[in-house]
């Protein structure tokens, strides 16, 4: 059977892309075991609070003047599933619209994490001048005594949910599929960065936002990517008339 000359760019098979998951979720479970939270919340909190808190560059530049930034990037995006210019224009309708809601997907997530979470921020602790005592995420049904809704990270969310465009990219345009990742896990580790100063956070709240970013976009990317195979079958495969057609034609066809 001849090969079609233009072969599809390689991208990272559906076993690695597991692999991935796997390893991020290990990683963040040994986080989890190693009390780092709170000792890295002890770097920059005393008794006194988080002295940068109000500072111009992790509040003022790095979170109120971000905020609406991930929405009106989410609108552009929808607004290219239907009126796609540069890269986009590469990406089949199925994969703009994939990238589009895999992002709102991935934002909603944490948003509706975070409304029932129980965990309360850093700066909460009594140690830190608050009211709340430590406990994990992971202690589920018992209050801290703080305000909670703290976990996951939501502000890295406005970095980490534009993972999806590496998984809409690589079926096409893998090079595109990298810079997409490493400028959305950038973005997201500086931003839950900026929040871990200000005691917002506990760094493992940006990973799992991180985390749970990547897996809601590998879900979409499978469930899309099956989609498109099973549309594109049945156009594939020859109907009996027309198999019977071109048995039909055989003779004709002249010998090389």
């Amino acid at each position: 059977m001849p090969m079609s000359l233009a072969q599809p760019p390689a991208r990272p098979a559906p076993s690695r892309i597991f692999f991935w998951t796997l390893a991020g979720l290990l990683g963040l479970l040994l986080w989890d075991a190693s009390g780092l939270d709170l000792a890295l919340a002890r770097w920059f909190g005393s008794a006194s609070g988080f002295a940068l808190e109000n500072h111009w560059l992790w509040r003022g530049l790095l979170h109120d003047d971000i905020r609406p930034w991930p929405w009106g990037l989410e609108l552009g995006l929808l607004v290219a599933v239907f009126w796609p210019v540069g890269s986009f224009r590469q990406l089949p309708t199925a994969r703009r619209a994939q990238l589009a809601l895999g992002t709102l997907a991935a934002l909603l997530v944490i948003s509706s994490l975070k409304l029932r979470s129980h965990t309360s921020c850093p700066w909460d602790l009594q140690e830190f001048g608050g009211t709340a005592t430590y406990l994990s995420h992971w202690t589920w049904g018992l209050r801290d005594g703080g305000r909670g809704g703290c976990f996951p990270a939501g502000h890295a969310s406005a970095g980490f949910s534009f993972i999806s465009g590496f998984f809409a990219f690589r079926h096409a345009l893998p090079a595109t599929a990298r810079r997409w990742l490493a400028a959305a896990m950038a973005a997201g580790l500086i931003f839950g960065l900026a929040q871990q100063v200000r005691g917002a956070h506990y760094m493992s709240h940006t990973f799992w936002t991180g985390w749970l970013c990547w897996t809601v976009a590998a879900v979409i990317d499978a469930a899309v990517s099956r989609w498109l195979a099973r549309s594109r079958a049945p156009a594939a495969a020859p109907t009996p008339a027309m198999a019977s057609g071109l048995a039909a034609l055989a003779p004709l066809t002249p010998a090389k």
